[in-house]
């Protein structure tokens, strides 16, 4: 079993994961990363998603798959996509399995006899009880882990008879130097924005969808916008299906000239010091990765107070209650009025959060500490 101490011959860990799209390119290289400088070399295999050199390269893996099925493809009993993982665990001396969302882990434990750490990004995945059947079959091979404590306590409640060590948390994480050295600085990403380099500028990042309820981010901007700095806007990077729905808020709340939609940006991250706060306003977030991104970006954090994005932001930002428009436009005033020691000491706080809890050094020696359930 993998630890950072191993002998010196190579061995191999298998990595599944359903694709690269959104965050899921960084999820398997925060997985990749755990294992460099150790005799450990990591295999990282791509069920859907065409071959991509840059992909392949993002992945930090020593070898990358493509496997390029269609999402059609791998639904209902994915023989194909097991027999062809089955061949691939085969062909080297693999010591264990990371597979991320339930098709990868369903997929793994069958095709291999691997032990698995499966790794959960989202809530309710065990609500249904064909796959609490399912996981139970392979408690003995299984390290389940949740992208939160929020995640976590929901499997432990879904999976009662389960040992508590057998479901764990590990937090996502970012490798902070190299994602402060893509963030443009704060003219430049204005610039390429389109954004005014004069105004006080709030954040959002996310799918303009009801999961990340930009309806109470608006309303709360509208109800604080009176007490902002003047000429204050918000700027919405995203697309999705309510699009037409939120621009018509904007329009009968009458602050059609202070909410700006940016579309989908790629790289977003690369642009976050355009804005002066961040605020995400999504109802249940498992994590909220963008959270991490904003916070090495320097900017002051407002979220709601749900899911896992709690963890993250507890005593280095300010949270409001679900839905609560009043609560969100209080966080913002509260932003706007900080000074600059104030924002000096929020943003060392912030990194000294991000070193501490959610950095890839910081998070190796716990994930080698919870694999010993394996041992």
């Amino acid at each position: 079993m993998p630890s950072e101490t191993a002998g010196s011959s190579s061995r191999w860990v298998l990595q599944v994961c359903h694709g690269y799209d959104g965050p899921f390119l960084d999820c398997a290289r925060q997985y990749a990363a755990l294992f460099a400088d150790t005799p450990y070399k990591v295999c990282t295999v791509y069920l859907t998603g065409e071959p991509s050199d840059e992909v392949a390269r993002d992945s930090a893996a020593d070898d990358v798959i493509f496997l390029s099925y269609g999402s059609k493809q791998i639904r209902g009993l994915k023989l194909d996509a097991i027999r062809r993982l089955r061949q691939i665990s085969q062909g080297r001396d693999y010591q264990m399995c990371i597979a991320h969302r339930f098709k990868p882990i369903y997929i793994s434990l069958l095709a291999t006899t691997l032990p698995v750490v499966a790794v959960h990004h989202a809530f309710g995945v065990y609500e249904r009880f064909m796959r609490r059947w399912f996981i139970n079959r392979f408690q003995s091979r299984l390290l389940l882990l949740g992208v939160s404590n929020a995640v976590r306590d929901q499997i432990r409640g879904h999976l009662p008879e389960w040992p508590a060590e057998r479901v764990e948390t590990l937090y996502n994480r970012i490798d902070i130097a190299a994602v402060q050295a893509e963030q443009l600085p704060r003219a430049a990403a204005r610039t390429h924005l389109g954004l005014p380099g004069d105004a006080w500028i709030v954040g959002n990042v996310g799918r303009l969808h009801p999961d990340k309820d930009q309806e109470t981010l608006i309303r709360g901007f509208a109800r604080a916008l009176p007490e902002l700095p003047a000429g204050s806007l918000l700027a919405i990077m995203g697309k999705g299906r309510l699009e037409s729905r939120l621009k018509a808020l904007v329009a009968e709340l009458g602050i059609a000239d202070s909410v700006i939609f940016l579309g989908q940006v790629s790289g977003g991250r690369r642009y976050f010091k355009a804005f002066d706060v961040f605020a995400l306003s999504s109802d249940h977030e498992p994590f909220g990765m963008v959270l991490l991104e904003a916070m090495a970006a320097g900017l002051p954090i407002i979220s709601c107070a749900t899911g896992g994005a709690v963890e993250v932001v507890s005593g280095v930002g300010g949270l409001f209650p679900l839905r609560d428009e009043t609560g969100l436009a209080d966080r913002l005033r509260e932003a706007a009025r900080l000074t600059e020691p104030e924002l000096a000491a929020v943003q060392q706080a912030m990194l000294e959060r991000l070193a501490a809890h959610y950095a890839d050094e910081a998070v190796r020696p716990h994930f080698f500490k919870l694999i010993h359930v394996f041992q």
